[in-house]
This record gives structure tokens, C-alpha cells and sequence, in this order.
């Protein structure tokens, strides 16, 4: 059997499998230097995991309080390494991204300080851990005020208006890397860097931190490389690998881990007390294989770019831009469009493939949400997935894949689906 009689099995037609195939082939340059930052930072992670000693027996559960639980300790002292940090909090107990920000802010926080954010208004989910939208146990209830800076209309940052937003009662300074639910571009790490240098030289003793989910090892440094105090992600995006089940972190300063530690747990324990389960092997593991993970995923969305971006649809970034996070946007322009795209993702998932994603409310979004994810993990977005609320301009967040090809796959099988509904037509897929 053929490769293409494989992607027939799928229910790919000839058309849209060499339309696809052909934008896959123009791309060997670009992955060929997706390929050399894998490998520059799988040799970071492996050396980390050298200089901290990781032996067999750290894959030792810890049960109860967790007391001298030396795998948990090796696992953050990786992370440490890893990020150029001097702390690291890495636990299965922090549930996910929006709950890693969460504690970050939280035990960095007090009454009556304020949280600025110069990157426009970050990612649904925070609404209501901020006190945006009104929520029960928000920052907002505990004193804490906010602000924002949105980005100029070319998407750089407004420093003019930065500056003026920062003032006494500014405490912490909340960067997004990543667009979010936004068609803006994502932030480079060096841009981020820039913005850190700008913030702290009018205010020295802000907190910088950095929602570093989705920007994982894209490149060859991370935030902590360029003065953030703190960097927060969850383990089912790029640094779990795909096989993290559950669990998020918070690298950075020390006082900064610690406060947080002290949220995520309570006053007087802090970072002593949280039994790893048997864990901390799977932790170690998925970190390992990350760096090649995001590769696959870098590619899929490169892919994803160049395929929809030559059929006409709007996409972020584009089909050449540079790439700091895994994610794909792509302005599909209507409602039945978005739902015939996770269709075909969800289609070509090794799980639940044979369900329809269909529109529906989500807790933390404010519009109905279409998600498409066969995953292994529940909600694991390093895995083949695609979501986005239903409202205008009706864009779909593509991401992830644990390989290139199973990303390719699920590109393929969404032109398909798309063909089908007669979002695409014909002409569109013929090579010219």
C-alpha cells in the first residue's frame, strides 16, 4: 500500500493529498532549521539532566506530605537548569496554564497593588482570575487592580503609552507570548526582552512575568534568558512532551517561586510538602522528548500556514514569517467553516476520531467554543488539536502534533473536510 493509499483510507482525495503535498515538499529549508534549534535544545535539556544527577531512583513515588521527595526536587532543579533560573516550581498539583498564572499571581500579589499589561488584554481564561469579567474569588475582590497597554496597530509595542501606564502601585508587570484568542503576531523572545529592558529601566523593582504557553523551546532561549523574574507554562503544552498527564510551572527568581509555593501549597510549607504520585519519571521524560515534539509541531504549523495561506484565507504568521510559539491562526471567515476544519482534526486523531466537534459554552470564555482534540491527555494541546470561539472574525487556533506527520495528516484531512462542505472549491486545490 502506497502512502497515498493510506491517506485514501482516511478519505483524502487525490486533489487535495497533491495540493497538500506540494506545499510539504517547498518546505525542506525551513524545517532543516526547525531541525538545528531541536537539536541545540535537546542537548540543553540532556545536559541539564546530567549536571543535576538524575538517576533511577527519582522515579520513586512519594506518597502523604511528600516530605524529602528527592525525585520532586530533581525534577525543578532540571527545570532551573533548563530555564537559566534560579528557582523552579513543577508540580502535578497546578492543574493547568490559567491555574499556573493563577498561583504566580496570587503569591506575588497584595491588596492594592495593580497588574499591567502591555501586550493588550491576555488570554479569555484570566477574565476572571483578574477581575476583567466579574468572578468570584478574583484578584479584583482581594484589591488587586488592573490595566492595559494594547499593542499599536502594526503590532509593536506602544511605549509611549507604557510609560505613562506605570506608576507607584504597579507590582507586576504580565507579558503573553503567545496571541491567544488574537490574530496579533506572537512575541519573540528578544522582544520580549526588549519590552522587560524598557519596563525595568523606569521601574527597577517590578515584577516581570512571562505566560510562556505554547513557546517552549521554539527557540534557543527563553524569557528567564532575557531578565523575566518569572515564566509560567503548563506540562500538557511543549514541555511535557506529550506525556506529562497533568501539571504546570513557574521558573524564575527565587523569591518569586517561593511566594508562589506558599500560594500553591500554604504559608510555612511552601515547596516541602507535595507528594509526586510516582510522576516525576513521566516529567522528566516528556521534558527529554520535547524539544524534538515541538519540532513536529513547528513543522505542522509552517505547513498548516502555507496550505490555507495559498487557498486564500487570512493566516497568523505567515507562511514565511519567523515562529516563536507552535501556534497557527487561520481567519476561516464563517462559523461552518471552523466546524468543518475541526471535522478534519479531529478525524485524523488516534482518539475519538469518530466524534463530531460541535460548537458549545466552555467555563472562562464569554462565546461558544468548537474544540477538536483526539488526545491522549484530556485538553493536552501539544497533541493534534484546533479550537476557537465562534465569533468574528471566526479564526481557528491550530496546534500541536506529538509527530510532524500525524500534523500533516490532520492538515490534510482539514482541507479535506473542508472541500467537502464546500468552503474550498476546486479551482482553489488545482497546482498552478
Amino acid at each position: 500500500m502506497s502512502t497515498y493509499e493510506q491517506y485514501e483510507a482516511l478519505g483524502v482525495s487525490k486533489e487535495v493529498y497533491d495540493y497538500c503535498t506540494y506545499h510539504d515538499k517547498k518546505l525542506k529549508e525551513r524545517f532543516d532549521a526547525i531541525d538545528e534549534v531541536a537539536e541545540y535544545n535537546q542537548l540543553k535539556v540532556l545536559n541539564a539532566m546530567r549536571e543535576a544527577r538524575v538517576c533511577a531512583q527519582d522515579f520513586n513515588p512519594s506518597t502523604g506530605y511528600g516530605y524529602d521527595d528527592a525525585g520532586r526536587e530533581r525534577v525543578e532543579e532540571v527545570y532551573s537548569k533548563v530555564f537559566h533560573a534560579e528557582d523552579a516550581l513543577v508540580r502535578p498539583a497546578i492543574l493547568c496554564g490559567t491555574h499556573a498564572l493563577t498561583v504566580a499571581l496570587f503569591g506575588n500579589l497584595r491588596p492594592g497593588d495593580e497588574i499591567l499589561s502591555p501586550v493588550g488584554k491576555p488570554y479569555d481564561t484570566l477574565d476572571g482570575v483578574i477581575g476583567i469579567t466579574e468572578q468570584k474569588g478574583s484578584l479584583a475582590e482581594y484589591g488587586v487592580t488592573y490595566s492595559q497597554v494594547d499593542l499599536l496597530p502594526n503590532g509593536d509595542f506602544d511605549f509611549d503609552g507604557i510609560k505613562k501606564a506605570l506608576n507607584e502601585k504597579t507590582k507586576l508587570v504580565t507579558i503573553q507570548r503567545s496571541k491567544g484568542y488574537a490574530t496579533r503576531k506572537t512575541l519573540s523572545v528578544t522582544e520580549i526582552g526588549e519590552l522587560i529592558t524598557f519596563i525595568k529601566n523606569i521601574k527597577p523593582d517590578v515584577i516581570c512575568m512571562v505566560d510562556n504557553c505554547y513557546g517552549e523551546f521554539t527557540e534557543k532561549i527563553e524569557p528567564t534568558d532575557v531578565g523575566a523574574d518569572m515564566c509560567v507554562g503548563s506540562l500538557i503544552k511543549n514541555p511535557g512532551g506529550g506525556l506529562a498527564p497533568i501539571g504546570g510551572y513557574i521558573v524564575g527568581k527565587k523569591e518569586c517561586v517561593e511566594n508562589a509555593a506558599y500560594r500553591l501549597t500554604c504559608p510555612g510549607l511552601g515547596k516541602e510538602v507535595g507528594a509526586s504520585l510516582g510522576i516525576n519519571g513521566t516529567f522528566l521524560q516528556g521534558l527529554f522528548l520535547s524539544p524534538t515534539v515541538v519540532a513536529g509541531a513547528l513543522k505542522g504549523a509552517i505547513l498548516a500556514a502555507n496550505i490555507y495561506e495559498n487557498l486564500g484565507f487570512p493566516v497568523v504568521p505567515n507562511g514565511t514569517e519567523s515562529r516563536h510559539d507552535i501556534i497557527q491562526a487561520v481567519t476561516l471567515k464563517s462559523e461552518a467553516a471552523m466546524v468543518a476544519f475541526c471535522k478534519g482534526i479531529q478525524g485524523a486523531a488516534p482518539v475519538d476520531s469518530f466524534v463530531d466537534p460541535v460548537p458549545s459554552d466552555m467555563p472562562g470564555y464569554d462565546s461558544k467554543v468548537i474544540m477538536a482534540a483526539g488526545a491522549f491527555v484530556q485538553g493536552s494541546s501539544i497533541e493534534l488539536s484546533a479550537d476557537g470561539p465562534i465569533r468574528e472574525p471566526y479564526a481557528i487556533y491550530f496546534q500541536g502534533g506529538l509527530t510532524y506527520y500525524s500534523a500533516k495528516a490532520g492538515i490534510i484531512y482539514s482541507v479535506q473536510k473542508m472541500y467537502e462542505a464546500g468552503c474550498i472549491q476546486k479551482e482553489q486545490i488545482m497546482i498552478k
